[in-house]
């Protein structure tokens, strides 16, 4: 098959390899513009750019492709059978979806229609689900709407983090996408269109989200701990300090106390009371420091009786 492939994170890199090891012909990458990262806000290609330029494929980086004909044009030019969109970043217009032969398969990590949009790892655990997924979909013109192809699905358990969640649904995604477009060069692809009972939408999330309000249950607190691990870290704060929890595990004891309140920190970890339970911290980082185990993070500091905001 001859594909044109469209992503930009980490995430999109294993769909990308998995193509090229199957031996389809990927004639061009399109992936979000070069960008400042880190510390000390150097420019970067994207991941998918770094590993498009190892494997020699044409790379391009427009910035958007919403009217913009001269990138449309040259997308013609390559005639595809296929686009595949992993994450890419962009909104495609119409226009692009009609150029492929067999239009734009997308792979959407979640069970679609549940967590249609562009945080659905977080927003799965962050909801408690048992489930998630893979959904390879057939891309139109609405935000996750297309029909369905293939799907799989994987347990969320009591400890998935989302980095967890993240890495078995990128490995779940390259295998299907490879089943997809075996399935489409077959002629035996069966595309079922979405329920329209079950729609929920994973609207983006920020830092302000990830702080501990320590008047919700010790239950949904956890489940915050693990959504914003690896990004963008749960967190508090102890009087002018702040805290970032990494991990964190609940239990049901009545704490007897304000929420928020430090009842004990040891090896065990430091036990917090919340609006129902306790939720113990585990792995912990304070300003400036390093990600260290709750005995070390207690160290030389009076945190029993002290309360987190």
């Amino acid at each position: 098959m001859k594909i044109v492939f469209a992503g930009t994170p980490a995430f999109s890199v294993a769909a990308l390899d998995a193509l090229h090891a199957a031996g389809h012909q990927i004639v061009a990458v399109y992936t979000q513009p070069d960008r400042p990262a880190g510390r000390g806000q150097k420019t970067l290609a994207s991941p998918v750019a770094l590993r498009a330029a190892e494997l020699g494929i044409p790379t391009y980086k427009p910035s958007s492709l919403r009217g913009n004909e001269p990138a449309i044009g040259g997308l013609r030019k390559l005639a595809p059978d296929l686009m595949v969109v992993v994450a890419y970043g962009l909104i495609l217009p119409q226009a692009v979806l009609e150029v492929p032969r067999l239009g734009c398969f997308n792979i959407h990590a979640s069970l679609l229609p549940r967590w249609r949009g562009a945080a659905p790892i977080q927003r799965a655990i962050l909801a408690g689900d048992e489930l998630s997924g893979v959904t390879i979909m057939q891309m139109d013109a609405g935000l996750d709407t297309g029909a369905m192809l293939i799907r799989d699905e994987v347990a969320i358990t009591a400890t998935t983090t989302s980095d967890q969640l993240h890495g078995q649904l990128q490995t779940m995604g390259a295998r299907l996408i490879v089943e997809a477009v075996a399935q489409a060069e077959a002629g035996t692809l069966k595309p079922e269109a979405q329920p329209l009972e079950g729609v929920t939408y994973a609207h983006k999330f920020d830092k302000a989200e990830a702080r501990i309000d320590w008047s919700k249950p010790a239950s949904e607190l956890d489940r915050l701990v693990r959504a914003f691990n690896p990004a963008p870290i749960a967190w508090t704060e102890l009087g002018t300090e702040r805290l970032r929890v990494f991990a964190a595990k609940p239990i049901a004891d009545a704490a007897g106390a304000q929420p928020g309140t430090i009842i004990s920190a040891n090896a065990y970890g430091v036990v917090v009371a919340t609006g129902e339970g306790q939720l113990v911290l585990q792995a912990l980082q304070w300003a400036g420091g390093r990600v260290t185990d709750a005995d070390q993070a207690s160290r030389g500091r009076p945190l029993v009786g002290a309360r987190f905001t």
